[in-house]
């Protein structure tokens, strides 16, 4: 059980870390949910394959000759929708 404390003039709650780690919260952005029943916290969930195109450059630039680990040199992208 935790109690909330003042922090400035707005109130906290201490969250255990054990509590974090299992709730994957660590270093996540969160937003909050009023419910029936209390306050939801969760984790600010990424569209799908939302950076992947900046880590792909990136991993290129670190490593170019992997080019073709991710394009390959058969690949036809006609009638491809993106």
């Amino acid at each position: 059980m935790t109690m909330l404390i003042k922090i400035g003039n707005s109130q906290g709650v201490r969250i255990p870390k054990a509590i974090i780690k299992q709730a994957h919260l660590e270093n996540s952005p969160l937003e909050f949910e009023v419910t029936a029943q209390g306050l939801l916290l969760k984790p600010v969930q990424k569209k799908p394959r939302e950076g992947w195109e900046e880590q792909i450059k990136k991993a290129l630039l670190e490593s170019p000759e992997e080019e073709e680990i991710f394009l390959g040199d058969d690949l036809d992208f006609k009638g491809w929708e993106w």
